[in-house]
């Protein structure tokens, strides 16, 4: 017995910004994201909609103004944290387009001048910062170098 009529139509929902920028952030490599990499999906206010829903889900996590993170659950807290802790923010600071060095603490550190472990809060740049970076209320200082 054959069947005689319409073919059924299947119809599938266009893709939203969010899909959109959630593709994009799993097929980046880095860690750290600006606003500016996803500037070509969407509106500004749009953009920023998006992310700041991802950053309530626990998706992303946000390290300053326009600089994004990906975020896993901390271990200890259960709170969103990124995944290589300070090393990431500092990754943002890169990802600004600023060199980072080996702060004063660090080269001393590692010459063997002073036994005091650097906490990795403070980060030795080469030129300017005006910025807040950081996550859950650790901030990170900056050292010129």
């Amino acid at each position: 017995m054959s069947y005689v009529g319409k073919p059924a139509r299947i119809t599938m929902k266009p893709e939203t910004l969010a899909d959109k920028i959630q593709k994009r952030i799993a097929r980046k490599q880095g860690d750290v994201f600006l606003r500016a990499d996803f500037e070509s999906l969407g509106g500004y206010d749009q953009v920023g909609r998006v992310l700041r829903d991802l950053v309530r889900q626990g998706q992303l996590l946000k390290l300053g103004y326009g600089v994004y993170a990906r975020a896993i659950k901390s271990p200890l807290s259960g709170k969103p944290m990124p995944p290589k802790g300070l090393a990431t923010v500092a990754e943002a600071v890169e990802r600004l387009g600023i060199k980072t060095v080996p702060t004063r603490l660090e080269q001393d550190y590692n010459a063997g001048r002073t036994t005091q472990v650097p906490t990795g809060r403070v980060v030795g740049i080469q030129g300017r910062l005006r910025r807040k970076l950081g996550y859950n209320g650790i901030t990170l200082s900056f050292e010129r170098a």
